[in-house]
Order: C-alpha cells, then structure tokens, then sequence
C-alpha cells in the first residue's frame, strides 16, 4: 500500500465514496465523533456524505437525534446519542483538566462548579433550552471578554459531567439542555477498557488506514493506551507498513480504481484532515500553511482523487451562495470547469443558486 492508495481508502472509510444512502445520524454514528465547533460547516461535514439538505440536517440536531457536545479533546464533537454516555464515561476526566485549570483561574474549584451544576440543572429542568448568555446572566456572572471565557469553562465542565448538551437552536444562537432530557441513561456501563476498545474499532473503521499516533492524536488519549487498546483488537483489523508505519484498517471491499475522478468541496475541519497526526496522504507538505494555521485552524478545502488541491470560501446571500476558490497550482479554465461539477452537491444541499468566482 502507498500514501496514495491511503487516500483512497479513506475516501471510502470516511464515506465522502458513497457506497449506501445513509441518513444523518447514521453518518455520525459511522464516525463515533465528528469535529464541530464550526457549526454551518460541521453540518456540511455531514452534509457532504448524504443527500440530506441542510435544513433536514438542522432538524435532526434540534430533535436530538445528533447531539453536539464537548468530548475527546476539548472542542465540539457531532456524536450519536447511542455512543454518548459512554464516550463522556472515558473520554471526560481527561478533557476535564483543561476545563478545571481554566475555571481554577478565575477562582472557581470543583466544589463551586458542582454547585453550578446544580443552579444550571433547575434553570434547564423541564426542556428549558437558554442560550450560554441567558444561564450566565440567571447565575450572576456578567459577560465581558475575560468572563466569557470562564462562561466557557463553566459550561463545557458541565458538558463533560453529563448533565448538558447542545438544544434547540434559538435563531442563529446556540442553547443548552439537559442531556438526560434528550437522551435516556443507558442501563449498561462499559468498563474504561471496552470503551477504549470500542472507540479504537470505531476509529480505524471511519478513518482507516491509519496508525495509533493518528488513533492518539484524534481521541486524546496517549500513545500508550492507544496502543494497547489497538492490540487489544488487532483480530478485528487490517495493517499494512509505509515506511516503518503501520496503518490500521477495517477490510473494504471496494475497488479503489473506481475513485479516481472523485472531486470534493470539503468543510473546514473536516475529518479528512483533521483526524490525523500527520497528513502526507492527503496533502503535500509544501501546500500545509495554505490550508490550516499553526494554531488549528482549518480552511474548507478542495480534494481531488483524495488529494487536496486547493481552498475555497463561501458567503452566503440572499438569493445564492458566493463560492471563491484558490488551487495550489495554476488550473486551466477548462479543468476549473470539471472541478466546480464537485461544488453540485453543495447547491443541493444549501437549496439555492451558487456562484462561482
């Protein structure tokens, strides 16, 4: 196997080939978590694996039927509400030093958020959805820049202790519910290994081929335990060496050949990219400042035989959507003409005109 028979592969893994007409939630179920703190392109992640428009998309969040959440590293994750409370179960206590020591520097220890907790759960109790500014200003804390950071902290503590996720949108703002409102307990636990175990399978079957390091880098666990929950499950995967890598996979049947004229327009952070360590089988080292910061952020990028090839940006109008690209390397106006057949999906999705400039 080579780097570009990886990109293949994970075409296929990631679902971008589509292979079954799968519904929302079934896609984010496939993934286990799904990055999303950009919300509108977070659910073009989604988007771009379904025929579903984004509206049905939005609805399914609102239903709870997708739930977003903090979990894994500490940022938002799309995640299925069948895997929720045991993702929370192994993934939380370690998410939660970050949350800790940003809420420790603003005075606030454990004791005082649990008693947080406890004045959050009445305002939410019965399907009350409020945004993070109404539950702030019900718990006294005033919103200015430095304050609004530790309304973050304080939120996403709860997120973690199981007790909120995301609930309605109320317009274009973001609300919070109580998550056993929305999603009933489970009256099986899993032990820290089983889900360990759990999250590694469902891992390398939604992103394989890849290594532990790259298993590390997306959950959050270290290398160590990534390892040994790996091993742990080997029976149940396939490997193949690139230069003394080993890349874990769930067998595909699927005859990558057939991938070759595959043409994307992808979602800043899509999994794509962002599940990975390192990222030389989708994109050549020299083209990685042009597409995501030192710092993480990531521009909605164009894929081309699983190859990135360029950057794009939307805006959004009244009565059409503004597409804007930039490729890496000079494209004729003939070859610009096959690429924008990929942006199709995206008009569908948005249900209106687009505009390519």
């Amino acid at each position: 196997m080579t780097h570009s028979e990886i990109s293949h592969h994970r075409l296929v893994s990631q679902l971008l080939y589509k292979t079954a007409n799968l519904s929302p939630p079934q896609i984010v179920h496939h993934f286990g978590a799904m990055q999303a703190q950009d919300y509108a392109m977070a659910k073009w992640a989604i988007g771009s694996r379904c025929d579903a428009a984004e509206k049905e998309i939005e609805e399914e969040i609102n239903s709870g039927k997708i739930i977003r959440t903090h979990i894994l590293r500490p940022t938002w994750h799309f995640v299925s509400p069948d895997d929720i409370y045991w993702m929370l179960d192994v993934s939380a206590p370690q998410v939660k030093r970050f949350t800790a020591s940003a809420a420790k520097k603003y005075g606030f220890d454990s004791k005082k958020l649990d008693q947080l907790n406890n004045s959050i759960e009445k305002l939410l109790s019965g399907n009350n959805h409020l945004t993070r500014d109404e539950i702030m200003q019900e718990l006294g804390i005033k919103k200015t820049s430095k304050e609004d950071f530790l309304s973050a902290a304080i939120m996403m503590n709860a997120e973690l202790d199981g007790l909120v996720c995301n609930g309605r949108m109320k317009g274009r703002q973001i609300t919070y519910a109580l998550l056993e409102e929305r999603v009933k307990k489970p009256k099986i636990k899993l032990t820290k290994e089983e889900a360990l175990n759990k999250l590694a399978k469902r891992y390398f079957e939604s992103h394989g081929p890849a290594t532990v390091l790259d298993f590390s880098w997306w959950s959050g666990f270290p290398p160590t335990t990534c390892k040994k929950a790996v091993d742990a499950i080997m029976l149940q995967l396939e490997s193949a060496e690139i230069e003394n890598q080993i890349y874990y996979f769930v067998n595909q049947s699927i005859d990558t050949s057939n991938l070759k004229k595959s043409i994307y327009f992808l979602p800043a952070f899509d999994e794509i990219l962002i599940s990975y360590k390192t990222r030389e089988a989708s994109i050549l080292p020299e083209n990685h400042s042009k597409t995501f910061t030192n710092n993480g952020i990531f521009k909605p990028i164009i894929i081309e035989n699983g190859k990135v090839i360029g950057t794009w940006k939307r805006t959004i109008k009244k009565d059409h959507a503004k597409v804007e690209t930039a490729f890496f390397d000079e494209t004729e106006s003939s070859k610009k003409q096959i690429l924008f057949e990929g942006i199709k999906s995206f008009e569908n999705y948005l249900e209106t005109k687009i505009i390519i400039e």
